[in-house]
């Protein structure tokens, strides 16, 4: 009898892989991040867009951020606020404040004055993890432009993420509150979505208007953070096929290593171009665990990419104060292959040592595992990294104590001396310390147009009825000599207008922003139109001094020599508009450029000032367009060249006459160019007699 056949029993169904805890692939990818600015900050031509592993650094802390937040709400129901702050005090701050007090202690003993001041600012500002508001606004300060770099500026990175954790737990609290029925994923992903659409169109927006703060403001940057978020929301849920996978890993390290390469400096960042390494990154998470003897997650899981990576967070934190101290530390110079190697080194062993004796501790420890420790503990290393920068500003104090002294500082009287410095055993005036605020008069007055600004706003000096009518026009090197003309103005009873603004040479020719040969200054032309008309229109001077910097560069030119060219040609066209109003125009030839940070040199080698010294040739080296402006037929401007007060036939000083000379690597200080009124009135006095 036959026997009626069974079905075979279904098999047992699959269960989802269990949510993973630990992700080997991206400690390695941490390795790779701290190794691209590493070498970036060491050797720019190395890796010229090495700064992308900051952005690496965000996806990461994204993803791994909101994975734990994902996985509390899913397992507890809720969010903890207070929890999520204790876990973040407990991981960020007992190294980052280890770090800042060794920076700060090391900045004393090792940093000149004006260095010391801007790092006793920054302490306290990366304290409070608001570094990245203060190197925002200090980079749209033209004076504060071509500060020295600062040994905690690097903590601009921490603070972008702290600021983005103020608010991102508070999606997921949210979330956690809403009645069952509501608590879908999609609810997540609408508003981590809605964080990245926002921020993506800040920084594409910012990083084109106003690129110099726009590389720093949380604005710019969240989304970088927000998109490690979301993909820690989509991963949650769904994954894709091995042989998809396995292949996105290596597009995403290649996009990475795309970046790095070929980014540089003169890139609009963050905007669009943060979209490549940060896709690139979050396709190497997406990739994730995949087989095969080729396969990223073998190569970023290797023993020695995960124990770069678990230092990475302290190395960041360490190799920044190293790069910046090192010019100062005995028997050492510019920094070349063999300290970069050894930067690099003392970095590891250092984040190794901090690992080991003050992040494993904490971490393994009972200590910081309630919010009154966690908040004591932040509260006191924010005092004590904010007093040490207290300290130091009490100690930068104490040097501001030389007094002008007419027979010691004679300044361009020593020029054809032997020794044009002056007595090495007397002390330089302005005191290094002060070179800085050194200013000519329109920038206290605030009538120095900074660079986005489009109409003239003049600051006018002397008499309202003088007889004769001056105007000083052009850029901040035009401004640096409104002590020379304000002094001459005082002995002759001048009226003196100054219209002068940051970057913009006096010329119809439109110039690039900031020289970056990448922004059209449009500000600038508005402005320059704008002077024009009140030259020709209500100031309508007798006299115009004007000069600019030799560097701008022409937004049209093909090349250096044309676009020398053309900006010259475009003085000549303004000249000739102002001439035509019945002014005579005098053009001071552009003054020296200096070694950077004059003042700090100064102060490093107070008993060898010929040291900070710069060869004439190469001091005066860029090709200035005013002469070439005055050399154009039918130009009546007359050219007055000051610079052999500022350099002997071999070298142009850093301190004439026991008085400092630059302020910086470019501008004189107001003294000096005071200083130098006698003979401004010299080399001009055949215009002088025709007024």
């Amino acid at each position: 009898m036959p026997t009626q056949s069974q079905p075979a029993p279904a098999p047992p169904a699959a269960r989802p892989a269990p949510p993973r805890r630990f992700f080997p692939e991206v400690q390695g990818l941490r390795a790779l991040a701290v190794a691209l600015v590493v070498v970036y900050h060491v050797d720019k031509e190395l890796l010229p867009g090495g700064y992308v592993g900051v952005d690496v650094f965000f996806v990461i802390s994204g993803f791994l951020i909101t994975t734990l937040l994902l996985r509390e709400a899913r397992e507890q129901g809720r969010v903890s606020l207070s929890g999520f702050y204790i876990r973040r005090v407990r991981r960020i701050l007992p190294a980052a404040t280890v770090v800042l007090l060794a920076t700060g202690a090391a900045a004393m003993a090792l940093l000149p004055s004006a260095q010391l001041l801007d790092t006793a600012k920054q302490l306290a500002a990366s304290a409070l993890y608001v570094q990245n508001l203060l190197l925002a606004h200090d980079s749209v300060d033209y004076l504060a432009a071509g500060a020295a770099e600062s040994p905690v500026q690097h903590f601009w990175s921490l603070a972008v993420e702290e600021q983005f954790y103020l608010f991102w737990p508070l999606l997921f609290i949210g979330w956690t509150a809403l009645p069952a029925r509501l608590r879908r994923t999609r609810m997540l992903l609408l508003g981590g979505g809605a964080v990245i659409a926002a921020s993506f169109a800040c920084s594409v927006w910012l990083t084109l208007s106003d690129p110099a703060p726009a590389y720093f403001l949380p604005q710019t940057r969240m989304w970088e953070l927000a998109a490690g978020g979301v993909l820690a929301m989509v991963l949650a849920h769904r994954t894709l096929p091995d042989r998809v996978r396995a292949g996105l890993g290596w597009a995403g390290l290649l996009a990475i290593a795309a970046a790095a390469f070929t980014y540089d400096d003169a890139v609009a960042f963050p905007g669009w171009a943060a979209a490549l390494p940060v896709l690139g990154t979050a396709a190497v998470i997406t990739a994730g665990r995949t087989e095969g003897r080729w396969s990223t997650y073998r190569l970023l899981s290797t023993a020695p990419a995960r124990f770069i990576g678990d230092l990475s967070y302290a190395i960041y934190l360490w190799h920044w104060p190293l790069i910046v101290f090192w010019p100062f530390l005995p028997g050492t110079d510019a920094l070349g292959p063999l300290g970069g190697v050894l930067i690099g080194a003392a970095s590891v062993l250092l984040a190794w040592v901090t690992k080991l004796l003050v992040e494993d501790p904490v971490r393994t420890g009972g200590a910081l595992r309630t919010g009154r420790s966690a908040l004591a503990f932040a509260l006191s290393g924010a005092l004590l990294v904010s007093g040490t920068g207290w300290i130091q500003y009490q100690q930068v104090e104490q040097r501001r104590d030389v007094a002008f002294d007419p027979e010691v500082h004679v300044g361009p009287a020593a020029i054809d001396e032997e020794r044009p410095e002056g007595d090495a055993e007397q002390a330089v005036y302005p005191a290094p310390i002060d070179a800085l605020d050194d200013l000519p008069s329109v920038y206290d007055d605030e009538c120095q147009a900074m660079p986005n600004e489009r109409t003239a706003d003049p600051c006018a000096y002397g008499p309202e009825d003088a007889e004769v009518t001056v105007a000083v026009v052009g850029d901040s090197h035009a401004a640096h000599w409104v002590p020379a003309v304000r002094a001459v103005a005082g002995e002759r009873n001048w009226r003196v207008y100054t219209f002068t603004k940051s970057s913009c040479p006096f010329t119809s020719e439109p110039v690039t922003k900031d020289g970056s040969g990448d922004l059209r200054y449009t500000e600038c032309e508005d402005w320059n139109a704008d002077v024009v008309d009140r030259l020709t229109g209500d100031v309508q001077p007798d006299l115009v001094f004007t000069s600019a910097r030799s560097r701008a560069i022409s937004d049209a030119a093909g090349d250096t020599e044309e676009g020398k060219r053309l900006i010259a040609e475009g003085m000549a066209e303004q000249w000739a508009e102002v001439e035509e109003a019945g002014a005579q125009v005098v053009a001071i030839a552009d003054t020296p450029s200096a070694r950077a940070r004059v003042p700090e040199c100064v102060e490093m080698h107070p008993t060898d000032p010929d040291s900070c010294a710069k060869e004439r040739d190469d001091a005066l080296g860029e090709e200035d367009p005013q002469l070439i402006a005055a050399d154009l037929p039918d130009t009546g401007a007359e050219v007055v060249d000051l610079n052999d007060r500022l350099c002997t036939d071999d070298t142009c000083p850093a301190v004439v006459g026991n008085v400092l000379v630059y302020r910086d690597a470019h501008h004189l200080t107001a003294t000096y160019s005071e200083m130098l009124a006698a003979d401004l009135e010299e080399r001009a006095e055949p215009v002088l007699e025709a007024l």
